[in-house]
């Protein structure tokens, strides 16, 4: 990615630039509340913890002027993502993205969580960016950096906005996700599948409730994730499986059962990437480990190490999504035979970039309506 944070991060919330930020000062933030969803799709109600109560969640809205991240990395199959939110409530103990956090001088830890920034422009920005007079489309990635599904979504409505503004233009996208309310949406993606214009990825990390009960605890239970693969192979939108991220010694052993349950259901491509610790993640990750499965800890970090040079992080293009050495490249031959095996496609669906119709300019919206 071009950097840690997307658009103009903290313009108009005053938020300061920085590393390592462990609290928040009382009262800086002018936030609100979320109130419980009504119909029951957000928080717990959706995840592996229905009886887990959710830490109260607030939600800053962000003034940003710009919506669109390009990307530069060759890991990563996109050259546009568009992020309605930082923070996520599904809490996912190995989200790669949790250290954005710390650039606005909140934790990488509970407050990623739990102070989720919006971006309430996000589907006017998107619509003025499409019509600029250099833009040449390309397929889309919603939801690159955290779900854009995730609970608050119920409420906010950005990223159904998002997908319409697609929609109305005839722009394709790619959706990543866990969350089953995406199935809330599939009367825009439906459509748009037919004129082969979206697409949508799934991550399945475990099969295990109890596995997932810990490390994704507001995150859809696994049954869930195959259900909504399931709701979008029905609606005729091409689906894959991400089976990521794989953590040795912990989940990894559930490769094939993963792709083979998420084929079952409906997935017709497959992908998995190696757990990636940037920056304060490897200490937060390697705390959870110790509270949660101390008897793996050990276990699990040395492989990391082992796979990383001897880190737990290898920041380089190339090798931080796979890690290398023994290890890593059973790990992909596993990957590589299952896949064979269970018939998923090699290609990525080929979206149509030909249909889209850009909007009309400032000038040309005046004449429209003068």
């Amino acid at each position: 990615m071009n950097g840690p944070i997307d658009g103009d991060a903290g313009r108009g919330l005053g938020l300061a630039r920085g590393r390592g930020a462990v609290g928040n000062p009382p009262g800086r933030y002018a936030v609100r509340r979320v109130e419980p969803d009504p119909e029951g799709v957000a928080g717990c109600a959706e995840g592996a913890t229905d009886d887990t109560p959710s830490p109260a969640t607030t939600v800053t809205p962000e003034a940003t002027r710009r919506i669109l991240t390009r990307n530069d990395s060759p890991d990563i199959p996109f050259d546009a993502s568009i992020n309605p939110y930082r923070g996520c409530e599904h809490g996912c103990i190995y989200c790669f993205a949790r250290p954005t956090h710390s650039w606005l001088d909140l934790s990488p830890g509970l407050d990623f969580e739990r102070r989720i920034v919006s971006k309430p422009l996000a589907p006017e920005l998107l619509r003025r960016e499409l019509a600029r007079p250099g833009y040449r489309p390309t397929p889309l990635a919603l939801g690159a950096n955290t779900d854009p599904w995730q609970p608050v979504e119920a409420g906010l409505r950005l990223t159904r906005r998002i997908v319409g503004v697609l929609a109305e233009h005839e722009h394709p996208v790619v959706a990543v996700t866990k969350s089953a309310l995406i199935a809330r949406d599939l009367d825009l993606l439906g459509p748009m599948a037919e004129r082969r214009l979206a697409a949508a990825y799934v991550s399945v990390t475990t099969l295990d409730p109890r596995l997932a009960r810990t490390m994704e605890p507001r995150a859809p239970a696994p049954h869930r994730r195959l259900a909504t693969i399931r709701a979008l192979a029905e609606a005729g939108v091409p689906v894959g499986v991400l089976a990521s991220p794989m953590i040795p010694a912990l989940n990894e052993a559930e490769l094939e059962a993963i792709l083979r349950a998420a084929r079952d259901a409906g997935a017709t491509t497959a992908s998995f990437t190696l757990v990636r610790l940037p920056h304060e993640l490897g200490g937060l990750f390697a705390a959870w480990l110790r509270e949660h499965h101390p008897h793996r800890a050990a276990r699990v970090l040395g492989r990391l190490r082992e796979m990383h040079g001897g880190r737990l992080d290898d920041p380089r293009f190339g090798h931080r999504m796979r890690g290398q050495g023994p290890y890593a490249d059973a790990l992909r031959q596993r990957f590589d035979i299952a896949r064979r095996r269970l018939g998923f496609d090699v290609e990525r669906p080929v979206l149509d970039v030909s249909r889209f119709r850009a909007p009309p300019g400032p000038g040309e919206q005046g004449r429209l309506f003068g």
